[in-house]
């Protein structure tokens, strides 16, 4: 396990208790349980499979201080939320003695552990999952290279990160202008009814009404500037829909 963070140490801590055997590097802390080394290189250097759970601009790196270490056919599994072309990096890095697993990790670790939902790309993604299933894990096999999988989350991250940031800035407004409670309400209410169809209302909408909404968002922007609250995911939606709208859209 290379990568001893939160992520990190409660994934380590729990294949140790499913029986694995864990080594692991973290230039910063150390884990009770596992076999603590003082490089990657030495953390890397007896494994069947190596856990990247570091960060995104620490997964090439981490892979090249371990390449004189690895084995050929040892796993390199990185867990690292990075772009798609990095994880293709890697796997070209690693080259055909190094098979890499691209792991996306499907919903936060905390309060789940090795049993954190995974989605998996690459060339050894069958292989990562017939071992890490083993031990308890839940790994789906996403068919297609190194970086598929990570660009599935990614993608969906698009949505539920700018969902709730825009909660977020919405409620931070409504509490300025002394409708929280109400606004919050609402939102529950609003989301509670999303069902099959609701995208595609959504999508519609937005591209038939582009005109119109831009205005809309264009006075938004406007009201959270007067209320003191940077108008972000606003001002955003509203240079969308000005692109819409000045593309062609279907106004009515």
């Amino acid at each position: 396990m290379l990568g001893l963070g939160e992520a990190g140490a409660l994934i380590a801590a729990d294949l140790a208790a499913a029986g694995a055997s864990v080594s692991g590097f973290d230039p910063v802390r150390s884990l009770d349980g596992i076999d603590n080394r003082g490089s990657d290189a030495d953390a890397v250097r007896d494994a069947d499979l190596v856990l990247s759970v570091n960060s995104s601009h620490d997964a090439l790196p981490a892979l090249e201080m371990s390449l004189p270490a690895l084995r050929p056919g040892t796993i390199w599994a990185d867990l690292n939320t990075a772009a798609p072309s990095v994880k293709a990096t890697l796997a070209d890095r690693a080259g055909p003695d190094i098979p890499v697993a691209d792991v996306a990790l499907m919903s936060p670790v905390p309060g789940r552990g090795l049993r954190t939902p995974m989605l998996v790309s690459g060339p050894a993604a069958r292989a990562y999952s017939d071992l890490m299933t083993g031990l308890g894990a839940q790994v789906s096999v996403q068919d297609g290279p190194a970086g598929e999988a990570i660009s599935r989350k990614l993608l969906r991250s698009v949505f539920y990160k700018g969902l709730a940031a825009a909660v977020v800035e919405a409620l931070a407004a409504a509490e300025k202008a002394g409708c929280e409670p109400w606004l919050r309400e609402n939102i529950s209410a609003e989301l509670a009814g999303f069902d099959e169809r609701t995208i595609d209302r959504l999508v519609d909408g937005t591209h038939r009404h582009a005109r119109r909404r831009a205005d809309e968002m264009t006075a938004a922007a406007a009201q959270l500037d007067d209320l003191g609250v940077p108008p972000r995911i606003a001002a955003a939606a509203r240079d969308l829909l000005i692109d819409l709208r000045d593309g062609g859209s279907h106004d009515h």
